[in-house]
C-alpha cells in the first residue's frame, strides 16, 4: 500500500484520515474532521475543512473549499454538520461546498459527477450521480438534484428545488419551480421540450421515448390544468419512465413545476 504524497507546504491535521496514495498539493489545509479515500488527488490552494467525508479516486481542482459553514444567518457554529461526497468526482477550480445546516445534516454529492470551474453547491444540496454542473453554476440551499442532470454554464438555482433526471438546462438560465426529469429547461423558469438525444444517449427505447413525449403533451400542451392533466394521464397505460415524469409532476407540492414556453416543442433535443 503506498503512503500518501503530500506536498511539504500543505497543513494536514494528524487527526485526518488520509488513504493510500492520496496526493495533496501546495498550500492546501486539511482539517481534523476529513477523511480522503485513497486515490484522490487534491491540488494547491485547497481547503477541506469541518466534518467532510470524501470517498475514492476523486480529483479536487486548485482553490477548491468543502465543508465550509453554510450562508444561512440561522446557522450555529456549534452545531454539527457535514459534507458527504462519493467516488470519482472531478471538482474543478474553485469550487464551493457548503456543509449541512440545520443540525446533524448533510450536504451530499454522489458518484462520477463533473463540477466544473466556479461551481456553488449550497448547504444540504443532494446531486446524485453522473451530474454535470458547467462553470459558475450557483444551487442554493436544499437543492436536489437527481442522476444524469446536466447544467449548463452560469446557471442558478432557488432553493429547495427538485431537478429531476436527465434534465438538460441551458446556460445562463435561472430556476425558482421544479423541473421534471427528462425535458430541456431555458431562460427562466421555463420548459421547452423532451431531452430526446439524452433520453437515446442513456439508453431509452422508441416505445418509452414515446410515452415520455405522450405524458408531456399531457401535462403542458393539453389545456388541462396540472390536476386534469394528472387525471386523464391516470387513465393512460405509460410505462415505469413515463410514470416517473407523471410522478414527478404529481409530488411537486413546495414550488409546482416550471411552465412550458410559448412556442416549444415536446420533441426538441439536444
Amino acid at each position: 500500500m503506498t503512503s500518501p504524497k503530500i506536498h511539504p507546504t500543505a497543513l494536514v491535521d494528524p487527526n485526518a484520515q488520509i488513504g493510500a496514495e492520496v496526493e495533496i498539493g501546495p498550500f492546501s489545509i486539511i482539517g481534523p474532521q476529513a477523511v480522503i479515500g485513497e486515490k484522490t488527488i487534491v491540488q494547491s490552494h485547497v481547503v477541506i475543512e469541518g466534518e467532510v467525508t470524501i470517498g475514492s479516486g476523486n480529483f479536487i481542482g486548485h482553490g477548491a473549499i468543502i465543508g465550509a459553514p453554510p450562508q444561512d444567518v440561522s446557522f450555529s457554529p456549534e452545531r454539527r454538520t457535514r459534507v458527504e461526497i462519493g467516488n470519482d468526482n472531478i471538482i474543478r477550480e474553485y469550487c464551493t461546498i457548503h456543509r449541512g445546516s440545520p443540525e446533524g445534516s448533510a450536504t451530499k454529492i454522489g458518484d462520477k459527477n463533473f463540477l466544473m470551474a466556479g461551481a456553488h453547491i449550497g448547504h444540504n444540496c443532494l446531486v446524485g450521480n453522473n451530474v454535470v454542473i458547467a462553470n459558475n453554476c450557483l444551487l442554493a440551499g436544499h437543492v436536489r438534484v437527481d442522476d444524469g442532470a446536466f447544467f449548463g454554464g452560469g446557471s442558478t438555482f432557488h432553493q429547495h428545488m427538485h431537478i429531476g433526471r436527465l434534465v438538460m438546462v441551458q446556460g445562463s438560465s435561472a430556476f425558482g419551480k421544479d423541473l421534471p426529469p427528462f425535458v430541456i429547461a431555458a431562460e427562466r423558469n421555463s420548459v421547452f421540450g423532451v431531452n430526446i438525444v439524452g433520453l437515446r444517449r442513456a439508453g431509452f427505447g422508441a416505445k418509452d421515448r414515446d410515452e415520455i413525449k405522450s405524458a408531456f403533451k399531457v401535462i403542458y400542451l393539453s389545456g388541462l390544468n396540472i390536476s386534469q392533466a394528472l387525471e386523464k394521464a391516470a387513465t393512460m397505460n405509460f410505462g415505469a419512465p413515463a410514470r416517473e415524469f407523471l410522478d414527478f409532476v404529481a409530488n411537486a407540492k413546495k414550488r409546482a413545476i416550471c411552465p412550458a414556453k410559448r412556442g416549444g416543442s415536446e420533441e426538441t433535443s439536444v
